[in-house]
């Protein structure tokens, strides 16, 4: 028997957010290098090699792809950094889901509601394809989780077909 596969490559939108954060680090890096060429003074030239440091590490973070594997009713999430850097986030099995079913639907409406309840997004943030955004309710390691994705249509139909009674795409 063959394992179905399925993947799709999501790219995180830049939010206002972001581009402040980004624009707020190379103001104070360019402020601190100018400084530190100046006045040579050790109490500036420490920040301004730390931050440039840090900058190395945080401008990789501005550019997100989130890739969902989907093998067999288990769902893997891995975060890209850059094009380049791939982690392991998250892997849920839709068989420990409660429930499956768009953001917006009333379905949805007795767990948006619950004050213990975490949320992982994993979407694009794009606005436009808000629509395209499921929850998945997932009980693990004692927590309620609300995990926020963007499945295609064929994942939506394997998922559909593996557990029936718990996908819906109203």
């Amino acid at each position: 028997m063959s394992d179905l596969y399925l993947e799709e490559l999501v790219k995180k939108k830049r939010t206002g957010k972001d581009n402040a954060m980004r624009i707020g680090l190379m103001a104070l890096t360019a402020v601190l290098v100018v400084l530190a060429l100046l006045s040579w003074n050790m109490l500036i030239i420490v920040p301004a090699i730390a931050i440039c440091v840090a900058d190395i590490f945080i401008f990789p973070r501005f550019q997100t792809e989130w890739e969902y594997q989907y093998v067999n009713g288990e769902i893997d999430v891995d975060r890209i950094l850059n094009k380049a850097k791939r982690k392991r986030i998250a892997s849920f099995d839709i068989s420990n889901a409660e429930i499956l079913a768009p953001a917006a639907s009333h379905r949805m409406d007795y767990y948006n509601n619950n004050p213990k309840l975490k949320v992982k997004d994993f979407t694009s943030c794009d606005p436009e394809r808000s629509k395209s955004v499921y929850a998945m309710i997932v009980s693990q390691e004692g927590e309620i989780q609300k995990i926020l994705f963007e499945p295609t249509q064929q994942m939506l139909r394997d998922l559909r077909a593996k557990a029936p009674r718990k996908v819906f795409f109203d």
